[in-house]
């Protein structure tokens, strides 16, 4: 966990100035964990019932690039979607500091990381208090071994707690999560 998911000062919840994030990691090429994305989750101010969230690819090299940003009903769940067919992307950003034709790469394959177009990945979510069993799909040609499978269902995870860790912290848990 990057940022712990503790209240806002004199709230009893996680808000968007004060949010909860999960750190995404992957194995490095020297046995060591390096990160890969970061998924920050809140309860927006304007709706108790709702669950803000942000996640963003974590390059080597550079700046986070945010991939997904939205919300999702905490009561209902909903679906949790990456699909960057529009809007600016790495690769056409208006700097133009991603210019991958220098031919640098990291570790873990930044050009993967860095060129994520089309459908990505999506998974449901159930909302808060229920027990969900994610099913993550993910566009086939943004998985190229395990690890990458493996980040993205990691993700799915993240975001199915981050409907329970949002929730008011004057509730209690979910029995699974007390333990």
């Amino acid at each position: 966990m990057v940022t712990p998911f503790v209240p806002s000062p004199g709230s009893h919840r996680v808000s968007r100035s004060n949010p909860g994030a999960w750190l995404i990691l992957r194995p490095g090429g020297d046995g060591t964990w390096k990160p890969w994305g970061r998924l920050e989750a809140w309860r927006e101010q304007n709706s108790s019932n709702t669950i803000g969230y942000r996640f963003e690819i974590l390059p080597a090299i550079a700046a986070p690039v945010t991939l997904a940003a939205s919300t999702i009903s905490s009561q209902h769940g909903g679906k949790f979607t990456i699909d960057v067919t529009s809007g600016v992307t790495p690769m056409n950003s208006p700097s133009g500091s991603w210019d991958l034709s220098s031919g640098s790469r990291s570790d873990f394959g930044l050009e993967q990381q860095l060129l994520y177009k089309g459908f990505v990945m999506s998974t449901t979510v159930d909302g808060e208090g229920k027990c969900s069993k994610p099913e993550v799909e993910v566009g086939v040609q943004h998985v190229t071994c395990t690890e990458d499978a493996a980040a993205f269902v990691a993700l799915a995870a993240a975001m199915d707690l981050s409907m329970d860790a949002c929730k008011l912290f004057s509730q209690k848990l979910r029995k699974e999560l007390r333990q």
